[in-house]
């Protein structure tokens, strides 16, 4: 479920951006794992440069829509090549990055590294091929980078390889859909700062899905043991085993066919025969690429000194045998249930549905101005005539809110300023310019009201900033009162930072047997954090504030839910009822002094205090 929601994520994205660029999402998040402190990774290119391996394949493009690059590995190690620019570019950075070598025309991955590395987040500091920052908490890390339509020569010998394990049709699928070029080259090469080395994220997620569960888990456990037990306590230059590492294991180990029965019940010895395996490349000093087992993933960093302490924290590891596992904290001992008692089906349903109403905040599309709205309607309209599954249907609806609500508050803004200019050149027209302006607000109360049928609890609060923002406090504050009694209620999950209570389980539980949809079960029990796009004037208190977020390029302003009720409150009773203004803005102050984790998490405190303090302000407290 969490992979098909990204995908589909991506695919929208790609669909709504409608640049030059694409995007992949990609790393464990992908795959499906939801860690604690896990990267979110991604990979951008531009669609019309075009990596090709021989100067023949150059038909196959149109070439005054095309930037084609020539990859040459004759003067590389295995597994990388340099990139030599054939044709003409637009683009300023692979302008400012090529170098002549050899009288040809090179791209310098150093270079494009460098000015490309904050080109999505600013700030980003460089860490391999990627640029990396921390947002929110969570660290993003970001690659710029070139695709390839074809599949490279040096890893045709694994399509041979490919007889029992992955089947026939994913590898038809990864051979079709080609390869990436990252901007780093080799420690040891020839040519270190000028080399691209050939990436196959998309043929891992392809493999990593093709898996059986009791593979994915080993692969998860393996990623639990070098994160909390083999590089606990490193610092980050320290940590030569990385989680890439563990996945080519269990790619060799499956495709080797050394398990021969890969099921639950075998999950500590899967695991063990893995572990082994990179105790023996440790010792060997010899990692293979599963795509290119030429290219020895050990040979720039773990030699020396550094492999021989490495294998003897791997070697007490081994000598401990399987007791080892117990003393890692995100694993504990749980009685095993059978999957076909009914109790266990219940709460897997259940289970199921939490996860899905978890997942869905972290789905976000960028639709920030009338045009990316636009393209994403044309998108659900073709979308919704094809059969879909819950999840999809799910995440549409939430999209469909997102660009309700964003269209509504453009509508408004664009009308306002509109008739402010009419008004300020003719006089005379001010009426019509009023029934305007009317016709709009009308319009995005309707959009606003109908994007909370689609969405949750939380929802309701850009209604009452639209009420705020057109004057409307009466009503504004009805809203207000109306969400806080939903919020009360026993059953309602708030997803922060703390795990759904027994109430809320429950009352998944008893709706889903109900027959309520899932819509319906977001809409009465669910509440999420507000988030507001960097773009969009809400309401004017919060201008500034999200002119400060567009500095760290991170597309939208997230705000505490319970943090803007009391700012809409304190807003809202200053004109209408000054004692409760007052009261309002002792409770904002009591939670942003007092709260520990509960409803402010802790990369939220810094909007939390300077809401405080715009409060403070808009009641006289300079």
């Amino acid at each position: 479920m969490r992979r098909e929601m990204v995908d589909f994520l991506e695919m929208m994205r790609n669909q709504v951006m409608k640049t030059r660029k694409k995007i992949m999402i990609s790393g464990s998040y992908k795959e499906g794992f939801r860690l604690k402190k896990s990267d979110f990774d991604e990979m951008y290119w531009q669609n019309d440069h075009i990596v090709i391996w021989d100067i023949y394949q150059s038909q196959n493009y149109d070439l005054s829509r095309k930037t084609l690059i020539l990859c040459d590995c004759s003067e590389s190690p295995p597994g990388f090549a340099l990139l030599e620019l054939l044709t003409p570019t637009h683009s300023k950075s692979v302008k400012n990055a090529c170098m002549k070598l050899n009288d040809k025309l090179y791209i310098s991955s150093s270079k494009y590294r460098q000015l490309t590395c904050s080109a999505v987040y600013p700030n980003s500091k460089e860490h391999g091929p990627c640029g990396s920052s921390v947002l929110r908490g969570g660290e993003f890390d970001t690659a710029q980078c070139f695709v390839c339509e074809f599949w490279p020569p040096p890893a045709s010998k694994w399509i041979d390889r490919c007889h029992l394990w992955p089947s026939s049709d994913v590898v038809h699928d990864i051979v079709r859909n080609g390869c990436h070029f990252v901007a780093i080259g080799h420690k040891l090469g020839k040519h270190t700062e000028t080399e691209w080395r050939i990436s196959f994220s998309l043929a891992e997620q392809k493999l990593v899905y093709s898996m059986n569960h009791c593979q994915f888990l080993t692969y998860g456990l393996l990623k639990l043991v070098l994160k909390e037990s083999i590089n606990d306590g490193l610092r980050n230059e320290e940590k030569l085993l990385c989680s890439y590492h563990m996945k080519t294991a269990v790619f060799w180990v499956i495709q080797q066919n050394t398990i021969p029965q890969w099921c639950p019940q075998n999950l500590l010895h899967c695991f063990w025969i893995c572990f082994k395996l990179i105790l023996k490349w440790v010792y060997e000093g010899v990692c293979p690429n599963f795509f290119i087992p030429e290219n020895n993933m050990f040979l720039s960093n773990i030699h020396g000194k550094a492999q021989k302490n490495l294998f003897i924290r791997l070697h007490e590891l081994y000598e401990k045998g399987l007791v080892s596992l117990l003393h890692i904290p995100s694993i504990s001992i749980t009685r095993v249930q059978n999957p076909r008692q009914p109790e266990y089906m219940l709460a897997s349903r259940v289970s199921f549905e939490l996860d899905l109403l978890l997942e869905l905040p972290h789905k976000q599309l960028p639709l920030d101005d009338l045009y990316s709205c636009i393209r994403f309607f044309s998108a659900v309209e073709k979308l919704i005539i094809l059969p879909m599954n819950l999840y999809r249907v799910r995440m549409l609806q939430r999209f469909t809110s997102h660009a309700l609500q964003n269209i509504a508050f453009m509508l408004h803004n664009f009308f306002t300023s509109v008739a402010r200019i009419k008004a300020y050149i003719c006089a005379t027209c001010s009426s019509v310019v009023n029934k305007q302006v009317y016709m709009a607000n009308k319009a995005s109360s309707y959009m606003l009201k109908l994007a909370a049928k689609f969405g949750c609890i939380s929802d309701m609060l850009f209604i009452a900033m639209f009420y705020y923002k057109t004057l409307r406090y009466k009503e504004a504050i009805s809203f207000i009162e109306m969400t806080k009694v939903k919020l009360a209620q026993p059953h309602v999950m708030y997803f922060n930072n703390s795990s759904p209570s027994k109430d809320a389980v429950m009352y998944i539980f008893r709706e889903s047997f109900g027959g309520k949809s899932c819509s319906t079960k977001m809409r009465h029990a669910v509440a999420w954090d507000i988030f507001l796009n960097k773009k969009i004037c809400y309401i004017n208190e919060l201008v500034q504030e999200q002119q400060s977020v567009l500095q760290s390029g991170f597309p939208l302003l997230y705000i505490p839910l319970y943090v803007l009720i009391h700012m809409l409150e304190v807003l809202c009773y200053r004109h209408v009822d000054p004692v409760r203004a007052q009261s309002a803005l002792n409770d904002l102050q009591d939670l942003v002094h007092n709260d520990q984790g509960v409803y402010i998490q802790i990369h939220e405190r810094d909007i939390s205090w300077q809401i405080l303090g715009i409060c403070q302000q808009v009641t006289g407290n300079l």
